[in-house]
């Protein structure tokens, strides 16, 4: 199908294929006779593209318009879907429009010139919407060098807001993860391990402490363990928080930091962490760490301090560190 040079019309496009019983569908609070809040547009290509980048029903026709359009016309409709910052969030908020949008990124540099202006402009609103920013993660992906570094710049400066909202932290642990980009990993690494007690505490920071403590980069694990030194015991009788602590654990450098406050602290402190519901967990991994890799100090330690409160420990249910107190006997 030949695509006229000098325009982009969507009504031509859909009218030049088989057509399609179907009725478009809306995302709530959009009507059949109107585009998304704060849209003009100036003409009904417009509301027709909103319609095959939505619509469940119309992936077939979508696929056929990627398939048909030339290098210029998908220039043109990129620049559709972008050229206003929020017509172009309605369609990235959406399920399929998200799906679509990943589609054509990567196609051509200047397809992906237009969508990287268009995240830049809305970045932090993409990055912590659930659909939206799988875009964005995406664009980190195929974007060039240049438009990566930007992005990442954007990451850093918003690392605090996206690692604590339950989105934006799930977006921000796939870019971490998949991040191929030396120095903006460690800058990435040392901003959480900097701020690992603020984030330790919070309910969606908390897993991006545990995400990049995952990853086994020892200078971030003992960045993170010199943050939390000293707030050990306290995350311990949290629920996440005492994951942080086991997850330090595994590490012989990090799991000295969090022992000798175990140590530190007094014995009825430590017995109630002992049988506290999370804190059980953290004291038994203490046990079970220090003996497997050979600090017998630190062992005999934390059992000279526990073995008094022996039979309490028995009358926890399943208690493992009244089974390895046990066992010495």
């Amino acid at each position: 199908m030949a695509i006229p040079d000098d325009s982009f019309s969507m009504s031509t496009m859909v009218n030049a294929l088989p057509p399609l019983r179907l009725a478009p569908k809306y995302p709530k609070g959009i009507s059949d006779s109107m585009p998304p809040p704060g849209f003009t547009p100036r003409a009904s290509e417009y509301t027709d593209l909103f319609n095959i980048m939505i619509s469940d029903e119309l992936v077939p026709l979508f696929k056929k318009i990627i398939s048909l359009l030339d290098r210029t016309a998908l220039r043109k409709m990129a620049s559709v879907l972008t050229s206003d910052s929020d017509y172009f969030m309605e369609i990235a908020s959406n399920k399929n429009g998200s799906r679509r949008f990943q589609k054509l990124l990567g196609i051509s540099d200047d397809v992906d010139t237009l969508f990287f202006a268009a995240i830049l402009r809305r970045f932090l609103h993409i990055m912590t919407h659930k659909y939206a920013s799988h875009v964005a993660i995406r664009a980190m992906v195929v974007f060039d060098e240049e438009k990566k570094k930007v992005m990442y710049d954007h990451i850093l400066h918003h690392l605090l807001d996206l690692a604590c909202d339950r989105h934006g932290c799930i977006a921000l642990n796939e870019i971490i993860t998949d991040s191929d980009d030396l120095y903006y990993r460690a800058q990435m690494l040392d901003f959480v391990a900097y701020h690992a007690l603020c984030l330790s505490n919070d309910p969606s920071g908390n897993f991006v402490v545990q995400h990049v403590l995952k990853l086994y980069d020892l200078r971030c694990t003992l960045n993170v363990a010199v943050s939390l030194r000293g707030h050990c015991v306290d995350l311990s009788f949290k629920k996440y928080g005492s994951y942080i602590v086991e997850n330090l654990m595994e590490t012989e450098e990090s799991m000295v930091v969090v022992v000798v406050e175990l140590l530190e602290c007094n014995r009825d402190r430590l017995m109630r962490l002992a049988r506290n519901e999370f804190g059980n967990f953290v004291v038994a991994k203490a046990l079970k760490f220090t003996n497997e890799m050979s600090r017998i100090d630190l062992f005999w330690g934390l059992v000279e301090k526990l073995m008094p409160f022996l039979p309490f420990l028995r009358k926890s249910h399943g208690s493992n560190i009244a089974n390895i107190l046990d066992a010495l006997i």
